[in-house]
């Protein structure tokens, strides 16, 4: 649901669900991590990244652009079940594909603090609730 909170903004929906950018503070002590269900070669819209960007901060338009066009562009390319890891706060953006084909992908983003109220996350894992799986072994002789 949306709410309006300090330093929160702006909101948009994607598939259904209220997303909102949250402040530098939230977004430098998070994580994501892309798998990809599909390859993703130069020519299948790969995201194009600017190392190192993310230690800037949160950019605006104008230092957005003048980082793209001063830093050179990554861009990165994934095999079928191979996954990218990268802070939310890095220059990002998906290229075009040039030849048609699938470039699915699952986008998760892992965060380590609780949003301040009245605010949630969408979804969340607690690690303290997560209990270890039993690991069996093969009995010998």
């Amino acid at each position: 649901m949306r709410v309006e909170s300090a330093g929160f903004g702006p909101w948009s929906i994607k598939a259904g669900v209220h997303h909102v950018q949250p402040p530098v503070s939230v977004l430098e002590n998070m994580c994501t991590v892309r798998l990809h269900l599909d390859d993703c070669g130069e020519d299948n819209g790969p995201l194009k990244v600017v190392p190192g960007s993310h230690s800037r901060g949160l950019l605006d338009e104008p230092e957005l652009a003048r980082v793209v066009t001063a830093a050179p562009v990554e861009l990165c390319c994934v095999p079928r079940g191979g996954a990218v890891v990268m802070r939310p706060l890095i220059a990002h953006a998906s290229s075009s594909a040039t030849r048609p084909g699938h470039r699915r992908v699952i986008h998760i983003e892992f965060a380590n603090a609780d949003l301040p109220w009245p605010l949630e996350w969408h979804a969340r894992v607690s690690i303290a609730r997560l209990s270890p799986r039993p690991v069996f072994r093969e009995r010998v002789g």
